[in-house]
């Protein structure tokens, strides 16, 4: 095991996919400011500001932003994409682009705007042998936007985001990645792929806690948008609380309107810490040599892969069907064994990351049936 990671012996973790295990660095983190919280109440608040700076500059470098003033902290993908979705000026008869087969977080939202005339036009993966040139087709005059997640969350299909941010700006159609299934698993650079924001909580591949994400959101575009939330923190000068002119904001933090969370701040600081000493490209190189074998085991017992073969179309979920055998039951019987992972896509899905013992993968397929 890593020495990163404390768990258990029977504990075989494959669902990074779903929330993953804190590192013993992030729980030491957690623990730190708790008993600091606890003997001195809050006369460190200055420092606990320092990590939140931190963490800001972790994911800066994490996504590629310009600056870390660029990075807002959301509470969720779900609140991130929300701010994006219900701050933009729609018209009647616009529409957004996406795909059927998305987690509810990136459907439902789109499909919420039909109550303003917007129309969502849904891409079904399943008939689709090239994703990006059948969603850009998909686009006409009227698209506002393309909204995808960069790595499905139930087979783990990965886009190809730069030629789809290609075909965006060549259609001046805004896009809007979910990056949740792939960051902290694969390197990503906005340099690379100028996306118009991008939204990822951190409790799965950047393996911290719940409550907290990461939003970006390009400036020009956060300039526009209606904000719907108030509050303190949001403000130009947020800490002259007798003010009365007061403006939002000009940089990411007109986008959080109140108190931060700064538990969840030292959590995700220590964890992206971890990530940027391996490596994005050891991350990801390691990632696709456990899948490998996952893959390799999976043929070998003659199992049905879901999941992409190719590696360039994966990152780390792998996702398969036992012949004959309901998923459901079958991942309820392995989770009962400490195998951790989740039922998905008409399969069981696997999702291990950079640390996990290759030892685990195959000791978790003898347990399968």
């Amino acid at each position: 095991m890593h020495p990163d990671f404390g768990l258990a012996p029977n504990v075989i973790h494959l669902n990074h996919a779903g929330v993953s295990p804190w590192p013993r660095r992030t729980a030491e983190a957690v623990a730190r400011f708790a008993a600091e919280n606890a003997a001195q109440g809050s006369l460190a608040y200055p420092s606990w500001l320092a990590t939140e700076q931190s963490l800001r500059e972790r994911l800066a470098a994490l996504i590629g932003a310009p600056c870390p003033a660029d990075i807002a902290l959301a509470k969720s993908t779900s609140e991130g994409l929300s701010l994006v979705a219900y701050g933009l000026d729609w018209r009647p008869g616009d529409n957004v682009v996406g795909i059927a087969q998305e987690f509810p977080s990136n459907r439902i939202l789109w499909e919420s705007l039909a109550s303003l005339g917007v129309a969502y036009r849904q891409l079904d993966l399943d008939t689709s042998l090239d994703p990006e040139a059948d969603l850009l087709a998909l686009c006409d005059a009227r698209t506002r936007l393309v909204a995808v997640s960069w790595v499905q969350y139930a087979r783990g299909l990965r886009l190809d985001l730069q030629r789809l941010s290609a075909g965006c700006r060549a259609r001046g159609v805004l896009l809007g990645i979910d990056a949740i299934q792939g960051l902290g698993a694969l390197p990503f650079d906005l340099g690379a792929v100028p996306a118009d924001f991008v939204v990822a909580d951190g409790h799965k591949w950047m393996l911290g806690p719940e409550g907290l994400a990461l939003l970006y959101v390009a400036p020009a575009l956060r300039a526009r948008l209606r904000l719907h939330q108030y509050g303190w923190h949001m403000l130009e000068d947020p800490g002259d609380f007798d003010r009365r002119d007061w403006t939002p904001a000009a940089d990411a933090r007109r986008l959080e309107c109140g108190s931060p969370n700064l538990l969840g701040t030292h959590a995700l600081e220590a964890s992206l810490s971890l990530l940027q000493e391996t490596g994005a490209l050891a991350i990801q190189e390691a990632i696709e040599v456990r899948t490998g074998h996952l893959i390799a085991g999976i043929d070998a017992r003659g199992y049905a892969l879901l999941s992409p073969r190719n590696p360039e179309r994966r990152a780390g979920i792998v996702t398969f069907r036992v012949p004959g055998v309901e998923p459901k039951g079958l991942v309820a019987r392995l989770m009962a064994q400490g195998v951790l992972c989740a039922a998905r896509g008409g399969g069981v899905r696997f999702s291990p990351h950079f640390y996990t013992p290759i030892e685990d993968l195959h000791r978790a397929l003898d347990l399968v049936c």
